[in-house]
């Protein structure tokens, strides 16, 4: 099943909504620290309401320690970037793929994304518009990767 990463997350209402993308679609949700807020942040809650308790979440103190877990997995690590090589409507996705997002403020670290098998953008019709709120991009891709798999019952 298709996973979501969160690297270095900087607002909790953010992660929140994304924390509730994931309960509703049964996906499988990684933080990676250190976090620009404790899990405890009521805000994060809030954002999250109160379907916490269906998110599979797991938190990773490290990128090392996130390296160290995965490579215990399947899957590919994907990375959505700005600088990303393909497009997200492009990427054929696969079923045990790793969604790898970045902070709010910095994306993905570079040398996260020479790690990463593939790196992915959503196009921006608006030149002078870099990117989209983080929770919106995690529900773009997370979406694209599920509709490509057939997972959208």
């Amino acid at each position: 099943m298709v996973k979501v990463v969160l690297v270095h997350p900087q607002i909790p209402p953010n992660t929140g909504n994304i924390a509730r993308t994931c309960a509703a679609t049964n996906t499988e949700l990684h933080l990676v620290g250190p976090l620009g807020f404790e899990i405890s942040d009521r805000y994060l809650k809030r954002a999250g309401l109160d379907y916490w308790h269906f998110v599979n979440l797991r938190y990773h103190s490290s990128i090392e320690e996130f390296q160290a877990f995965s490579k215990n997995q399947q899957g590919r690590w994907i990375g959505f970037s700005t600088r990303g090589q393909y497009s997200y409507i492009q990427f054929e996705f696969q079923e045990n793929d790793w969604l790898l997002f970045g902070s709010e403020t910095e994306g993905l670290p570079p040398d996260l994304l020479s790690w990463c098998t593939a790196t992915t953008y959503i196009p921006m019709a608006q030149p002078g518009v870099r990117s989209l709120n983080l929770s919106v991009s995690v529900a773009v891709g997370l979406f694209e990767a599920r509709r490509q798999l057939k997972l959208m019952s």
